[in-house]
């Protein structure tokens, strides 16, 4: 069974103030939160009482203050500029906190198994080249959600949707059967490979209208399950997809599964789909063309029109993804999305024809913005572009260079492994440091940094952990929390008595950045610690105390490192 401290002491401040508004007549249900520094470890802001209850949120705090008894691990309650501020027993969190984390190690934080089956689709880029910078945030978010989520007690499975039909495909396919390289690709792995023969052919089919209808004839037999398409485009597709899930596993990233597209072709689901749909009273023709009305259902202009096949009887990606969904509400309870903000719309107008089609259940949509370069969006098939492996290599290789100015004493082998870990840690951090609704432009000197908000950061703080209770030549035995007494130490243990809340806020929320800001703290707050707080020249009670601190702290920043990707390096 989980432990978690600090929400036993949110529960019963909620509890207790609950009560205090009752008295005052107040049926609105509390909301408590961290507040900010010096005004108690959580907080109740008033200000939205003002207007229903005729008073200003200092007086509001102080009736509901006076009316509340503190008990269990509410220490004590007071007033302070329109909030209610409850401050925490110290002793009986510390104690709990700490303890748990010295005996569940790799556990700390984890929750209970939630009973509930959840299929997170990330990546499923369009297997026609390496992934691009602009596209790497769906895979790092996807993982990292997916992390949490496993964290917090999700029965998950993660999978990758293999858009074999399309007209890039199509492309590429065409290329790969018909055209001889016209210059090797930089690096001798598929994914460079093809994606040469896909921009060669975009360009050609630009410039040639008989190539152009070639691939044209190519995709209506993809899109109508012509056997020996259909095979041709999966073996291409196929050995891009090798290569992409290796440089995805360069960065710690792997999938459960692959769903194709093509299947929902080949077994017929799209066509008892597009049956369906012509059967509904919102499905018009025209010229040929089936689409559905979803002016109803509150999208206007253009895209008032869903168009599910085309005048020759092929269907769109729209229409397959509609199939896909309908096989995954068979998998799983919840299904979740890793998308970018241009399928807003698209998902918008998907869960109009699940409802049109019968189908009560939608998929959960994480959204976020494209990466771009200070020089403009990025074009696989323009070729403007900064690849993710070229990015990987970068910052090892800038990675190593920090390792080798601090570390002279290791060996060229050693220095080497922990570059990896440190620019990797760096890369993904960096990505996913920031909201996903945000956009990012990408910056070489801001995803190598170094110092500040970044993984090495964090990295070093656990490093750091580790070196102490390596020179200690102990961990953490039996111990008393009441002798961490001075403002750093309290500091720390609060922080690490809040992972497994943070763990199950950010699965809750289904937020990434919230768990890479708390890593953040957590480092700094350790850092301070470290500076201020001898701990090896301590003894007794007060050594055993901060030993325990310090090793609860390691499994902290180590577990919300794995839950961010990312290894935790026990020197640098």
């Amino acid at each position: 069974m989980a432990q978690d401290p600090y929400r036993t002491f949110k529960a019963q401040a909620a509890q207790a103030l609950s009560k205090a508004m009752a008295e005052l007549g107040v049926a609105t249900e509390p909301v408590l939160d961290r507040p900010p520094e010096g005004m108690g470890d959580l907080a109740f802001p008033c200000f939205p009482l003002a207007k229903t209850m005729r008073k200003a949120p200092n007086v509001i705090a102080q009736e509901l203050a006076a009316r509340i008894v503190p008990w269990g691990m509410v220490e004590r309650v007071e007033a302070k500029g329109g909030y209610v501020n409850f401050h925490v027993r110290f002793e009986d969190l510390a104690q709990a906190a700490l303890e748990d984390a010295v005996a569940r190690k790799e556990r700390f934080g984890a929750g209970d198994p939630k009973g509930v089956r959840t299929l997170l689709e990330h990546t499923s880029a369009n297997p026609t080249g390496p992934l691009h910078v602009g596209r790497a945030r769906n895979p790092i978010i996807g993982d990292t959600i997916a992390r949490i989520l496993r964290m917090a007690g999700h029965d998950l499975t993660t999978e990758f949707y293999v858009n074999d039909v399309g007209r890039q495909v199509a492309v590429m396919t065409w290329g790969v059967k018909h055209l001889e390289l016209e210059r090797e690709p930089e690096r001798d792995a598929d994914h460079f490979r093809h994606v040469l023969y896909y921009q060669q052919a975009n360009r050609l089919a630009e410039e040639d209208p008989e190539v152009l209808g070639q691939i044209d004839e190519m995709l209506v037999k993809l899109e109508h399950g012509d056997a020996e398409t259909v095979r041709l485009a999966r073996e291409t597709c196929e050995k891009v997809l090798r290569a992409v899930t290796e440089s995805m596993a360069r960065i710690n990233i792997s999938y459960d599964g692959f769903t194709w597209e093509s299947k929902f072709v080949l077994d017929g689901t799209v066509d008892r789909v597009i049956e369906k749909l012509k059967a509904s009273e919102h499905c018009r023709e025209e010229e040929g063309a089936f689409h559905l009305e979803l002016e109803s259902f509150g999208i206007s202009g253009r895209e008032t029109k869903w168009v599910f096949t085309r005048a020759d009887g092929t269907s769109l990606y729209t229409t397959r993804d509609l199939a896909y969904h309908m096989d995954k509400f068979k998998r799983t309870d919840v299904a979740v999305n890793v998308l970018g903000e241009d399928q807003k719309l698209g998902m918008q107008e998907l869960a109009a024809a699940l409802t049109i089609i019968g189908v009560d259940r939608k998929p959960e949509i994480v959204y976020y913005a494209f990466v771009s370069l200070p020089e403009g969006k990025m074009s696989t098939r323009k070729g403007v572009v900064v690849y993710i492996d070229d990015l990987i290599d970068e910052a090892v290789e800038r990675a190593y260079d920090e390792v080798k100015k601090r570390r002279t004493d290791l060996s060229e082998e050693r220095m080497r492994e922990i570059a990896r870990v440190v620019g990797v840690g760096a890369l993904r951090y960096n990505i996913i440091r920031i909201q996903a609704e945000k956009q990012i432009v990408f910056k070489w000197e801001d995803a190598l940094n170094f110092e500040g908000a970044s993984a090495p950061f964090v990295q070093y703080a656990h490093a750091r952990a580790c070196s102490i209770l390596r020179k200690a030549g102990a961990r953490a035995g039996r111990f008393d929390a009441q002798r961490l007494a001075t403002d750093h130490e309290k500091a720390l243990a609060k922080l690490v008595a809040g992972f497994p809340s943070v763990i199950e806020e950010c699965a809750e929320n289904r937020r990434a950045h919230t768990l890479a800001a708390y890593a953040q703290d957590l480092a700094a707050q350790f850092n301070q610690f470290y500076r201020y707080v001898p701990v090896l020249k301590a003894e007794g009670d007060v050594l055993a105390a901060r030993l325990a601190l310090v090793e609860a702290s390691m499994w902290a920043l180590r577990n919300s490192l794995s839950c961010l990707g990312m290894e935790a390096p026990e020197e640098m």
